[in-house]
Protein backbone atom coordinates (compact mmCIF):
# COMPACT_ATOMS: atom_id res chain seq x y z
CA UNK A 1 0.00 0.00 0.00
CA UNK A 2 1.17 3.33 -0.65
CA UNK A 3 1.77 6.11 1.74
CA UNK A 4 0.59 9.75 1.57
CA UNK A 5 1.85 12.56 2.72
CA UNK A 6 5.08 15.08 2.71
CA UNK A 7 8.08 13.18 3.14
CA UNK A 8 10.30 14.39 6.10
CA UNK A 9 13.94 14.68 5.94
CA UNK A 10 14.42 15.28 2.08
CA UNK A 11 17.61 16.74 0.78
CA UNK A 12 16.71 20.11 0.45
CA UNK A 13 15.04 22.13 3.46
CA UNK A 14 14.85 21.37 6.53
CA UNK A 15 17.60 21.02 8.95
CA UNK A 16 20.08 18.22 7.94
CA UNK A 17 23.32 18.99 10.44
CA UNK A 18 20.31 19.00 13.54
CA UNK A 19 18.89 16.32 12.69
CA UNK A 20 22.01 14.62 11.84
CA UNK A 21 23.03 15.75 14.94
CA UNK A 22 20.18 14.22 16.79
CA UNK A 23 20.06 10.95 15.31
CA UNK A 24 23.77 10.04 15.95
CA UNK A 25 23.14 11.30 19.67
CA UNK A 26 20.47 9.11 19.79
CA UNK A 27 22.08 6.09 18.56
CA UNK A 28 25.14 6.37 21.28
CA UNK A 29 25.60 4.43 24.27
CA UNK A 30 26.14 6.58 27.05
CA UNK A 31 28.18 3.85 28.67
CA UNK A 32 30.23 3.25 25.66
CA UNK A 33 30.84 7.00 25.52
CA UNK A 34 33.00 6.83 28.88
CA UNK A 35 29.76 9.00 30.89
CA UNK A 36 29.01 7.91 34.42
CA UNK A 37 25.35 7.21 35.62
CA UNK A 38 24.18 9.90 37.91
CA UNK A 39 21.19 8.41 38.73
CA UNK A 40 18.44 10.01 36.33
CA UNK A 41 16.18 8.06 34.26
CA UNK A 42 16.86 8.58 30.74
CA UNK A 43 13.48 9.38 28.30
CA UNK A 44 15.15 8.98 25.28
CA UNK A 45 17.86 6.57 24.24
CA UNK A 46 21.62 8.01 24.07
CA UNK A 47 23.07 11.12 24.86
CA UNK A 48 21.55 13.78 26.16
CA UNK A 49 22.28 17.08 25.05
CA UNK A 50 24.53 18.35 27.77
CA UNK A 51 26.25 15.32 27.32
CA UNK A 52 27.37 15.87 24.00
CA UNK A 53 28.75 19.28 25.14
CA UNK A 54 30.33 17.91 27.66
CA UNK A 55 32.55 15.48 25.70
CA UNK A 56 32.57 17.96 22.79
CA UNK A 57 33.83 20.83 24.88
CA UNK A 58 30.94 23.19 23.73
CA UNK A 59 28.15 24.96 25.57
CA UNK A 60 24.67 22.93 26.33
CA UNK A 61 23.12 25.93 24.72
CA UNK A 62 25.12 25.83 21.90
CA UNK A 63 24.67 22.00 21.18
CA UNK A 64 21.05 23.17 21.32
CA UNK A 65 21.26 25.80 19.11
CA UNK A 66 22.82 23.59 16.36
CA UNK A 67 20.37 21.09 16.36
CA UNK A 68 17.84 23.70 16.21
CA UNK A 69 19.36 25.50 13.22
CA UNK A 70 19.79 28.74 15.27
CA UNK A 71 23.42 28.44 14.49
CA UNK A 72 24.81 28.82 10.99
CA UNK A 73 28.44 28.82 11.10
CA UNK A 74 30.47 26.18 12.63
CA UNK A 75 33.95 25.77 13.13
CA UNK A 76 36.02 22.91 11.44
CA UNK A 77 37.39 22.84 15.60
CA UNK A 78 33.85 22.37 16.72
CA UNK A 79 32.95 20.11 13.88
CA UNK A 80 35.86 17.41 14.92
CA UNK A 81 35.13 18.12 18.62
CA UNK A 82 31.33 17.06 18.10
CA UNK A 83 32.41 13.65 15.77
CA UNK A 84 35.23 12.47 18.08
CA UNK A 85 32.31 12.64 21.03
CA UNK A 86 29.65 11.36 18.27
CA UNK A 87 32.50 8.46 17.97
CA UNK A 88 31.42 9.09 14.03
CA UNK A 89 33.19 5.98 11.40
CA UNK A 90 34.63 8.42 8.49
CA UNK A 91 31.89 8.19 6.22
CA UNK A 92 29.74 9.65 8.79
CA UNK A 93 32.42 12.43 9.50
CA UNK A 94 32.02 13.39 5.88
CA UNK A 95 28.84 13.33 5.85
CA UNK A 96 28.65 15.91 8.82
CA UNK A 97 31.52 18.27 7.57
CA UNK A 98 29.52 18.08 3.94
CA UNK A 99 25.98 19.18 5.57
CA UNK A 100 27.30 21.55 8.16
CA UNK A 101 29.56 23.78 5.32
CA UNK A 102 27.37 22.59 1.71
CA UNK A 103 23.99 23.01 2.88
CA UNK A 104 24.78 26.20 4.35
CA UNK A 105 25.68 28.28 1.23
CA UNK A 106 25.88 26.61 -1.59
CA UNK A 107 22.51 27.61 -3.62
CA UNK A 108 20.59 25.07 -5.30
CA UNK A 109 21.10 24.68 -8.83
CA UNK A 110 20.29 22.20 -11.60
CA UNK A 111 22.25 19.78 -12.37
CA UNK A 112 23.93 19.40 -16.10
CA UNK A 113 22.30 16.47 -18.44
CA UNK A 114 24.38 13.65 -17.74
CA UNK A 115 26.05 12.36 -21.18
CA UNK A 116 27.85 9.16 -21.57
CA UNK A 117 31.74 9.58 -23.36
CA UNK A 118 31.40 7.33 -26.45
CA UNK A 119 34.68 5.63 -25.22
CA UNK A 120 32.86 4.80 -21.76
CA UNK A 121 30.19 3.23 -23.93
CA UNK A 122 33.07 0.86 -25.66
CA UNK A 123 34.75 -0.13 -22.38
CA UNK A 124 31.36 -1.47 -21.19
CA UNK A 125 30.59 -3.06 -24.43
CA UNK A 126 34.61 -4.65 -24.57
CA UNK A 127 33.90 -5.62 -21.00
CA UNK A 128 33.13 -9.17 -22.08
CA UNK A 129 32.66 -11.48 -19.22
CA UNK A 130 32.20 -8.94 -16.46
CA UNK A 131 29.14 -7.43 -16.00
CA UNK A 132 29.42 -3.23 -15.98
CA UNK A 133 27.21 -0.56 -15.81
CA UNK A 134 28.05 3.26 -15.51
CA UNK A 135 26.41 5.28 -12.56
CA UNK A 136 25.84 8.91 -11.46
CA UNK A 137 25.89 10.00 -8.04
CA UNK A 138 22.23 9.38 -7.47
CA UNK A 139 22.92 5.62 -8.89
CA UNK A 140 20.73 6.39 -12.09
CA UNK A 141 22.01 3.77 -14.50
CA UNK A 142 23.68 6.15 -17.59
CA UNK A 143 25.21 2.87 -19.80
CA UNK A 144 25.26 -0.72 -19.21
CA UNK A 145 26.67 -3.68 -21.16
CA UNK A 146 25.01 -7.09 -21.80
CA UNK A 147 26.34 -8.85 -19.30
CA UNK A 148 24.75 -6.19 -16.18
CA UNK A 149 21.42 -6.88 -17.79
CA UNK A 150 22.06 -10.56 -17.84
CA UNK A 151 22.57 -10.50 -13.79
CA UNK A 152 20.17 -7.82 -12.45
CA UNK A 153 17.78 -6.79 -15.42
CA UNK A 154 17.18 -5.82 -18.90
CA UNK A 155 17.54 -1.71 -18.22
CA UNK A 156 16.94 -1.18 -21.65
CA UNK A 157 13.04 -2.59 -21.84
CA UNK A 158 12.90 0.13 -18.38
CA UNK A 159 11.76 3.92 -18.84
CA UNK A 160 14.95 5.94 -18.52
CA UNK A 161 12.85 7.56 -15.46
CA UNK A 162 13.01 4.01 -13.57
CA UNK A 163 16.40 3.22 -14.30
CA UNK A 164 17.96 3.42 -10.84
CA UNK A 165 19.33 1.07 -8.99
CA UNK A 166 18.19 2.40 -5.36
CA UNK A 167 14.34 2.93 -7.25
CA UNK A 168 14.85 -0.86 -8.41
CA UNK A 169 15.63 -2.17 -4.91
CA UNK A 170 12.42 -0.81 -3.40
CA UNK A 171 10.11 -0.60 -6.24
CA UNK A 172 10.63 -3.54 -8.34
CA UNK A 173 9.76 -7.08 -7.32
CA UNK A 174 11.81 -8.92 -9.55
CA UNK A 175 15.19 -6.81 -8.62
CA UNK A 176 14.41 -7.01 -5.00
CA UNK A 177 14.46 -10.73 -5.22
CA UNK A 178 17.92 -10.98 -6.41
CA UNK A 179 18.99 -9.87 -3.02
CA UNK A 180 19.94 -13.14 -1.14
CA UNK A 181 20.03 -9.91 2.19
CA UNK A 182 17.62 -7.37 1.06
CA UNK A 183 17.35 -5.07 4.08
CA UNK A 184 20.89 -5.48 4.41
CA UNK A 185 21.36 -4.31 0.56
CA UNK A 186 18.64 -2.16 1.03
CA UNK A 187 20.12 0.04 4.10
CA UNK A 188 22.99 0.24 2.00
CA UNK A 189 21.64 1.86 -0.24
CA UNK A 190 19.99 4.40 1.52
CA UNK A 191 22.96 5.42 3.82
CA UNK A 192 24.59 5.90 0.07
CA UNK A 193 21.75 8.12 -0.94
CA UNK A 194 21.92 9.91 2.40
CA UNK A 195 25.45 11.13 1.81
CA UNK A 196 24.89 12.37 -1.47
CA UNK A 197 21.99 14.38 -0.18
CA UNK A 198 24.29 16.15 2.14
CA UNK A 199 26.69 16.56 -0.69
CA UNK A 200 24.52 18.36 -2.98
CA UNK A 201 21.41 19.15 -1.51
CA UNK A 202 19.97 21.27 -4.30
CA UNK A 203 19.97 18.21 -6.65
CA UNK A 204 16.18 18.46 -7.90
CA UNK A 205 15.71 14.82 -8.94
CA UNK A 206 17.66 13.71 -6.21
CA UNK A 207 15.20 15.26 -3.79
CA UNK A 208 11.75 14.06 -6.26
CA UNK A 209 14.09 10.45 -5.75
CA UNK A 210 13.92 10.55 -1.98
CA UNK A 211 10.38 11.87 -1.87
CA UNK A 212 9.31 9.00 -4.29
CA UNK A 213 10.54 6.36 -2.00
CA UNK A 214 9.51 8.06 1.33
CA UNK A 215 6.42 7.91 0.35
CA UNK A 216 5.89 4.81 -1.76
CA UNK A 217 7.69 2.34 0.77
CA UNK A 218 8.14 2.28 5.09
CA UNK A 219 11.50 0.58 5.04
CA UNK A 220 12.72 3.90 3.06
CA UNK A 221 11.00 5.93 5.23
CA UNK A 222 12.20 4.94 8.55
CA UNK A 223 16.28 3.97 7.38
CA UNK A 224 16.05 7.49 5.43
CA UNK A 225 15.20 9.22 9.20
CA UNK A 226 18.00 7.26 10.69
CA UNK A 227 20.76 9.35 9.35
CA UNK A 228 22.62 6.37 8.82
CA UNK A 229 25.67 7.66 5.99
CA UNK A 230 28.04 5.66 4.12
CA UNK A 231 30.03 6.79 1.19
CA UNK A 232 31.72 4.11 -1.87
CA UNK A 233 33.58 1.15 -0.78
CA UNK A 234 34.84 -2.47 -1.69
CA UNK A 235 32.04 -4.95 -1.08
CA UNK A 236 30.38 -8.12 -2.23
CA UNK A 237 27.05 -9.28 -2.88
CA UNK A 238 25.24 -12.36 -2.91
CA UNK A 239 22.12 -12.81 -5.14
CA UNK A 240 19.71 -15.50 -5.80
CA UNK A 241 19.51 -15.44 -9.81
CA UNK A 242 16.44 -17.10 -11.47
CA UNK A 243 18.84 -18.82 -14.04
CA UNK A 244 21.69 -20.18 -12.14
CA UNK A 245 20.65 -19.95 -8.76
CA UNK A 246 23.14 -18.35 -5.53
CA UNK A 247 25.79 -15.90 -6.87
CA UNK A 248 28.44 -13.97 -4.49
CA UNK A 249 30.29 -11.28 -6.44
CA UNK A 250 32.59 -8.77 -6.02
CA UNK A 251 31.68 -4.99 -6.36
CA UNK A 252 34.36 -2.94 -7.75
CA UNK A 253 33.34 1.15 -8.11
CA UNK A 254 35.97 2.94 -10.29
CA UNK A 255 35.93 6.96 -10.24
CA UNK A 256 36.24 8.46 -13.77
CA UNK A 257 38.65 11.69 -14.12
CA UNK A 258 36.85 13.05 -17.34
CA UNK A 259 33.72 12.72 -15.20
CA UNK A 260 33.65 13.14 -12.10
CA UNK A 261 29.98 12.81 -11.05
CA UNK A 262 29.87 9.01 -12.66
CA UNK A 263 31.57 6.04 -12.04
CA UNK A 264 32.34 2.76 -12.95
CA UNK A 265 30.37 -0.16 -11.36
CA UNK A 266 32.25 -3.89 -12.09
CA UNK A 267 30.98 -7.22 -10.87
CA UNK A 268 33.40 -10.07 -10.41
CA UNK A 269 33.85 -13.54 -9.21
CA UNK A 270 36.76 -14.97 -7.70
CA UNK A 271 38.66 -16.87 -9.70
CA UNK A 272 37.78 -21.00 -9.88
CA UNK A 273 34.85 -20.23 -7.69
CA UNK A 274 31.30 -21.59 -7.85
CA UNK A 275 30.06 -18.04 -8.52
CA UNK A 276 32.78 -18.01 -11.20
CA UNK A 277 30.90 -20.94 -13.03
CA UNK A 278 27.26 -19.30 -12.51
CA UNK A 279 28.18 -16.34 -14.10
CA UNK A 280 29.90 -17.83 -17.13
CA UNK A 281 27.04 -20.61 -17.27
CA UNK A 282 24.43 -17.24 -17.12
CA UNK A 283 26.39 -14.94 -19.71
CA UNK A 284 26.53 -17.89 -22.01
CA UNK A 285 22.74 -19.14 -21.40
CA UNK A 286 21.81 -14.89 -21.95
CA UNK A 287 23.93 -15.33 -25.30
CA UNK A 288 22.42 -18.07 -26.41
CA UNK A 289 19.05 -17.20 -25.62
CA UNK A 290 19.29 -13.99 -27.58
CA UNK A 291 20.55 -15.43 -30.66
CA UNK A 292 17.32 -17.61 -30.72
CA UNK A 293 15.22 -14.53 -30.19
CA UNK A 294 16.93 -13.10 -32.78
CA UNK A 295 16.59 -15.93 -35.34
CA UNK A 296 12.84 -16.10 -34.89
CA UNK A 297 12.92 -11.98 -35.43
CA UNK A 298 9.92 -11.86 -37.82
CA UNK A 299 11.66 -10.30 -40.56
CA UNK A 300 14.72 -12.45 -40.53
CA UNK A 301 17.26 -10.78 -40.07
CA UNK A 302 17.66 -10.52 -36.04
CA UNK A 303 18.97 -7.51 -34.53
Amino acid sequence: MEHRGNPSGGPSGGNKLGDFLRARRAALDPHRAGLPDDGRLRRVPGLRREELAQLAHVSPDYVVRLEQGRTRRVSRPVLDALADALELAPDERAYLFAVADVTQAAPARQPARQQVDQQLRQLLDGMHGIPALLLNRRQDVLAWNTAAAALLIDFGALPPGERNLIRLTFLDDAYRALYADWPRAARECVAVLRMEAGRNPGDPALTALVGELSVRDPDFRAWWGSHQVRGPRQLSKTYHHPVVGPLTLDVQQLSIDTQPDQHLVAYTAPPGSPSQEALRFLLQWSAHTADRRDDHAPDGKGR
